[in-house]
């Protein structure tokens, strides 16, 4: 058995999908897919927010900060993925497989509590819609961003920092990225606290988020069945609606992911992969046409880009 103390001379391999190595080939085909969707849809949103002026509301320049999230996310996972698939290109320098895991998992904690601070955001629209604008200024907006940014990176930094300490005695990840909890299981040294660490990020930022996530609707809730006019109801609800839709896609897979991993043991290696591949880029393939559709503004700028 090979033993390495030096993380710095490590170079591990990612097996990819096990079991279905023979059909990486076919399996990049919906991988391409996904990431033009992505470019073309994370970046049309972009391009609308920053050359409209009428889309620079804080509900749109907090989409436009869910979209950098999401291709942030999209960029550390695909390209390596399809170098696997295409090229067979395997093998990834140790502190490459960090950075992948710091951008890929320091993405979806951003992506959480931008969720969250777009919950506020409907919250406030629902609730006090008079003071909308004197309460979510540009600056107010840009420190929830700022807030997003920072979570991401305190929570997430540690990780590869303690996987530092760690001795390796087996190079090959079974999986398609730098996952950290399949980093761990390479180690041959102590990882509880790697094991503790992992699960506190998980129960922080899904708890708390979903928490004060399920908080700000439950306030919505309570001012809609205040409404008397149907109309003002069918707006507000509508009015939460994409957003809701977003929630639903980003954490459902998520957790969907997480219990079968954990006791989903007659499942096969290769479903475990797929799943955590798709619960990363679902949410980030989905949410501009989620947007797409149920916001007018956005409908409407973009047939007017499509006309001229």
């Amino acid at each position: 058995m090979l033993i390495f103390n030096h993380t710095g001379s490590v170079t591990f391999m990612l097996m990819g999908v096990p079991g279905l190595e023979s059909h990486h080939l076919w399996l990049s085909v919906p991988f391409a897919s996904m990431l033009l969707a992505i470019l073309i849809g994370n970046g049309t949103i972009l391009f609308l927010v920053v050359t409209e002026p009428t889309l620079r509301t804080p509900m749109y320049l907090l989409l436009a900060l869910l979209m950098v999230a999401d291709l942030a996310s999209t960029l550390a996972l695909v390209p390596k993925v399809l170098c696997l698939f295409w090229f067979g290109d395997r093998d990834i320098a140790v502190h490459a497989c960090f950075t992948q895991m710091f951008f890929i998992h320091g993405a979806s904690v951003v992506r959480s509590a931008l969720l969250v601070a777009m919950a506020f955001d409907r919250f406030v629209a629902v609730c006090k819609p008079l003071r909308y604008n004197t309460i979510l200024s540009h600056s107010l907006v840009g420190r929830l961003g700022l807030m997003a940014l920072t979570k991401g990176v305190i929570l997430i930094l540690p990780m590869p920092l303690l996987l530092e300490r760690l001795t390796f005695c087996h190079m090959i990840i079974p999986h398609t990225y730098c996952d950290h909890m399949a980093v761990v299981k390479m180690a041959c040294s102590n990882t509880r606290p790697n094991r503790i660490y992992g699960l506190f990020v998980i129960l922080l930022v899904v708890g708390l988020d979903l928490f004060l996530i399920g908080f700000s609707y439950t306030l919505i809730l309570q001012a809609v069945v205040r409404l008397n006019s149907r109309g003002a109801t069918f707006k507000a609800l509508n009015t939460c609606s994409a957003h809701l839709f977003v929630i639903l896609i980003t954490y459902i897979p998520a957790l969907f992911s997480s219990i079968t991993h954990r006791i989903g043991r007659n499942i096969p290696p290769h479903a475990h992969i797929i799943l955590a591949n798709l619960y990363l880029l679902v949410p980030s393939m989905f949410n501009p046409l989620i947007y797409g559709i149920k916001m007018k503004e956005i409908r409407d700028k973009v047939a007017r880009c499509l006309c001229r």
